[in-house]
């Protein structure tokens, strides 16, 4: 488990919940049941790999969120080494949780618990196929890096060119930074072997897909309702990948805080 804890959902503002169920179901998602535990709409959906929390709430988003043990204690502990919390709610009769954001302003929330439970292990990928990384703009690869590798240090690739990109393993999903112009947001990139099928749920669901939207050789690209990117591609742009010994050691990351 990643100093974050282990991964539980790509958070994302919704507005028009159901606009985006639908969305997200006519594409192979399913609905998967979810706790009483936010004062405001929520939903999640799920490939049975990857789950999208659904908010309708005006807090940050997209978010990334991760389940921790004795979040109150390792809230102490970050403080400690130098971590600054935009919200934290630490009580023994309230659902505990912590938020920060990264150097870009990506989101990184931790709660005590779970709030949905998982989908079946037996259900099939949607049509979008795998998701091999969530994908978080950044302006600076290595100054945002210092941040994620201290709550995920396990490294899995670093390319330089043409533009930085680096991959962690976030809990156990992979998480990619990347200083592409062409990435305008947080987003989901999947390995799509199946446009076929896509391109036919798309067409039955109404669904634009925008082909060849330059990130990364992407062949397409569908917006959720809410604004959430999904990018397809034939295969991993980063190839295979590959994991290094799990450290805390930023030695050969630079400081560019200031």
């Amino acid at each position: 488990m990643s100093a974050a804890g282990r991964f539980l959902e790509f958070g994302v503002r919704t507005p028009d919940i159901m606009a985006s169920l639908e969305f997200y179901r006519s594409l192979g998602f399913a609905e998967v049941d979810t706790a009483d535990v936010y004062d405001h709409k929520y939903a999640v959906v799920s490939d049975g790999d990857l789950s999208i929390g659904l908010h309708d709430a005006e807090r940050p988003f997209p978010r990334l969120t991760f389940v921790h043990p004795d979040i109150a204690r390792h809230a102490r502990a970050m403080l400690d080494h130098g971590f600054e919390f935009t919200r934290t709610v630490l009580d023994e009769d309230a659902f505990n949780e912590l938020e920060l954001e990264d150097p870009d302003r990506n989101v990184l929330s931790m709660l005590e618990a779970r709030t949905f439970y998982g989908a079946a292990e037996e259900q099939e990928l949607s049509a979008c196929g795998s998701c091999f990384e969530m994908t978080l703009p950044v302006r600076d690869t290595i100054r945002a890096a210092r941040f994620w590798a201290a709550v995920a240090p396990k490294v899995q690739e670093v390319r330089e060119e043409p533009t930085m990109h680096m991959r962690f393993d976030a809990g156990g999903a992979a998480l990619g930074l990347s200083e592409s112009i062409a990435l305008d947001g947080p987003s989901l990139c999947f390995r799509c072997q199946d446009q076929e099928t896509l391109e036919h749920r798309a067409a039955m669901a109404g669904i634009t897909i925008k082909m060849f939207p330059g990130f990364e050789g992407a062949f397409a690209r569908l917006t959720a309702p809410e604004g959430t990117a999904l990018y397809l591609f034939p295969e991993d742009f980063l190839g295979e990948a590959y994991e290094v010994e799990e450290s805390d050691d930023l030695s050969g990351f630079p400081d560019t805080r200031n």
